[in-house]
C-alpha cells in the first residue's frame, strides 16, 4: 500500500464491488439525505414511441461511472490545472424511484418523490433515465423552488401537446415544462431534421418564450455566445437527452438521429454553463444500453455528467 495520504484503505477498482454511479456511498433512506449531490434512477420507458430499453440506462450509467472511480483525491484537470470534485463534493446515489410496469401516473408520482426528497435535503439531483417523459416529474417537484429556465440539450424539439389521448410521453415533456407558472422559458439545443413535433409545435414554443437552435446555429455562433442568450440571472434545469449526440458515438438510444453534436460541443455547452448561472437540477434520458454493445454510449453519459458535475461545484466555490 502506498505512503500517499490519499491512497488508504481497499484499492477498490472499477470492477470490483457495487455499481453505485461512481462508486459512491447509497443511502436509500430518502428522509436522510446529506449530500451535495444526490443521484436518482428513473428506469421508466413506457412514454417511447418506437424502440423501448431506456429502463436499463440508469443501470448502464452507474455501471459506466465505475470507469472514472479511481483514487480518493478527486479529478485533476491539466487543461484548466483544477482538480474537479475533490473530497468537498459529496455525492450519494438515492437508488431508483419504483416503476410500476404500465402506469405512467404512478410511475411518475414516484419519480417526483424522489427529486422532491433530494430538493427538501438541499442537494443537487441528478436523475438517470428512462426516456424523457421522466423529465415531466422531474420538473413538477420544482414547483417550490421556481422561477427556472430550462435548458435542453436534444435532436428533438418534444413539444408535442397531446396526440391520439397521450400527454405524459417522451414527446410532451417541454410542453408540459413549458405550462409551469415557474418556468420562465426554455433553451432549446440540438434540435434538427426530421423531427418528433410538426411546425405548430415549432410555433408554441416560440410563443411560450422558447429559443430554439439545430446543431449547425450552435456550431455557427459557438458556446459562449449560445450560454449568452440564456438570462444571467436564471436559475437553470438542464436536461440531457443522449440522442443530442451522433449516433456514431451515442448509438445506444431509441430515436438516433445523424448530424448530432460530438462530445466536446456539449462540454463546452454546459463548461460556460456551470460559469455563468446557477445550475439546479439535471437529467440525462434516453441512454438504451442494449442497442450500443460496445458500451461508448453509457461512457458518454457517465463522463459527460461527472465532467458537468466539476464545472458546478468548482464555479460554486
Amino acid at each position: 500500500m502506498s505512503d500517499h495520504g490519499y491512497e488508504t484503505g481497499r484499492l477498490n477498482l472499477p470492477f470490483v464491488g457495487v455499481s453505485t454511479f461512481a462508486k459512491r456511498q447509497l443511502a436509500t433512506d430518502w428522509s436522510q439525505i446529506n449530500a451535495d449531490v444526490a443521484v436518482l434512477g428513473a428506469p421508466f420507458d413506457f412514454g417511447t414511441q418506437w424502440r423501448a430499453g431506456a429502463r436499463f440506462g440508469p443501470r448502464g450509467i452507474r455501471e459506466a461511472s465505475t470507469l472514472f472511480s479511481f483514487g480518493h483525491s478527486g479529478a485533476y484537470d491539466h487543461e484548466d490545472d483544477i482538480t474537479y470534485l475533490n473530497e468537498n463534493v459529496k455525492i450519494v446515489d438515492i437508488g431508483d424511484a419504483d416503476i410500476i410496469h404500465t402506469d405512467t401516473k404512478k410511475s411518475h408520482k414516484n419519480i417526483e418523490d424522489g427529486v422532491r426528497s433530494i430538493l427538501s435535503a438541499g442537494a443537487l439531483p441528478v436523475v438517470l433515465g428512462g426516456d424523457h417523459s421522466v423529465n415531466i416529474p422531474c420538473v413538477n417537484a420544482f414547483s417550490n423552488y421556481g422561477p427556472i429556465h430550462i435548458l435542453q440539450i436534444d435532436a428533438h424539439l418534444d413539444f408535442v401537446d397531446i396526440r391520439h389521448g397521450v400527454k405524459y410521453g417522451h414527446g410532451n415533456p417541454m410542453r408540459r415544462a413549458a405550462e409551469k407558472s415557474y418556468v420562465t422559458g426554455l433553451t432549446q439545443v440540438g434540435i434538427r431534421n426530421v423531427s418528433s413535433t410538426a411546425k405548430e409545435g415549432y410555433d408554441s414554443a416560440k410563443a411560450m418564450n422558447s429559443d430554439i437552435l439545430s446543431v449547425r446555429q450552435t456550431r455557427k455562433i459557438g458556446p459562449k455566445k449560445l450560454v449568452g442568450r440564456i438570462p444571467k440571472d436564471a436559475k437553470v434545469y438542464v436536461t440531457i437527452d443522449i440522442d443530442a449526440f451522433c449516433p456514431s458515438i451515442a448509438p445506444g438510444t431509441g430515436t438516433p438521429s445523424h448530424g448530432g453534436f460530438l462530445y466536446y460541443d456539449v462540454l463546452e455547452i454546459l463548461q460556460y454553463l456551470a460559469k455563468q448561472n446557477k445550475v439546479v437540477g439535471i437529467d440525462l434520458v434516453e441512454v438504451a444500453p442494449d442497442y450500443d454493445h460496445s458500451g461508448s454510449t453509457t461512457i458518454l453519459a457517465a463522463q459527460l455528467l461527472l465532467n458537468f458535475l466539476g464545472f458546478i461545484f468548482h464555479n460554486q466555490k
